[in-house]
């Protein structure tokens, strides 16, 4: 069955088996705390696909031994695939009640098998995850402060969207910080926020991405030569750049109904930090809506190209950095 995210708690009675797809793990992790929150850590238990398909008597030992000490075993696979679908049809089929598993992925194409068969089965779950829209962060963020009581302005607060990159893992991470200074009865002020925040974004990848796009050859191909970035790093730098560029596409589209390239990052949801609109509005005039969306479709198979080869990570990151910087036409 095909289910939305919210509609888990009324649903969860009827299946023991879910399938949780899409690339927002921070949304995952609050609707399994929220909603599996009965489950114990000595009664949930954490595999990845390689580890259950190694292991597999292992794993069936597990699943299908009981204990007197528990009532209920969560367990949650990451990372799966089609390749974990035989050994899922044969537990759903064996009809346990007293287990709950969570299959955790991250895409799935429609001719995903694993995909199909959830949707299709009656007897398992299947909701989709999607990336978290500027204003489901702000009210995130929001919720946050006010439960912790912190005052802070809403350009204080939407800088702090802004560095999560859409990630609400990092957004919560950030405002845990700021949690902990307030604690000292501090009064926040914009200079804080900013050291606060610098790791989030991580500062380096930020900076990288604005003068790539902003075709500052120069200080890219400094930024390139100072660091020596991680494979992470590297997924992080593209997660930065992907962020940027839907930004930029948002703001070419608005330019089709209001040609006034001020009024349009003025009026700009969630509003851009003050310090970024010349540089935003530099890359406007760099940017073609064509070589936006081009540039966007190359990250996803570069994001691919890096997971399947990380050992040159450095190598596939640079050279796509190198050809944008230099290739695209200037409209100024």
């Amino acid at each position: 069955m095909i289910s939305k995210f919210y509609e888990i708690e009324k649903l969860k009675s009827k299946t023991n088996y879910f399938l949780f797809y899409g690339e927002n793990e921070g949304q995952k992790q609050d609707v399994i705390q929220a909603n599996f929150s009965q489950f114990t850590k000595e009664n949930t238990y954490k595999y990845t696909e390689k580890d259950v398909i190694e292991n597999k008597q292992i794993f069936f030992d597990n699943v299908y031994s009981k204990s007197f000490f528990e009532n209920e075993k969560l367990i949650l696979i990451s990372d799966v695939s089609d390749k974990i679908l035989n050994l899922i049809e044969e537990i759903i089929e064996s009809k346990l009640n007293d287990i709950v598993i969570i299959l955790i992925a991250k895409r799935l194409d429609k001719k995903s098998k694993l995909r199909n068969y959830f949707e299709k089965e009656k007897t398992a779950l299947i909701v989709p995850f999607y990336e978290d829209t500027p204003q489901t962060l702000l009210s995130i963020a929001k919720k946050i402060l006010f439960e912790n009581k912190i005052n802070l302005s809403s350009e204080n607060i939407n800088l702090i969207v802004e560095r999560s990159q859409g990630d609400r893992i990092n957004l919560k991470n950030e405002l845990q910080k700021i949690i902990n200074l307030s604690q000292n009865n501090k009064k926040l002020e914009l200079e804080d926020i900013l050291k606060l925040t610098n790791l989030s974004e991580n500062y380096s990848a930020g900076e990288l991405v604005d003068n790539c796009l902003s075709k500052n050859k120069k200080r890219t191909l400094n930024i390139l030569n100072e660091n020596i970035p991680s494979s992470e790093d590297n997924i992080l730098i593209l997660r930065t750049f992907l962020n940027k560029l839907k930004r930029l596409r948002k703001l070419r589209l608005n330019l089709k109904e209001n040609n006034n390239v001020d009024q349009v990052i003025n009026s700009f949801k969630p509003p851009i930090f003050w310090k970024d609109k010349n540089i935003i509005k530099q890359q406007i005039k760099i940017w073609e809506l064509k070589d936006i969306e081009n540039f966007i479709v190359d990250l996803n198979s570069t994001e691919s190209l890096i997971k399947k080869n990380p050992q040159i990570s450095n190598q596939i990151i640079n050279n796509m950095i190198l050809d944008k910087v230099e290739n695209t036409n200037i409209q100024i």
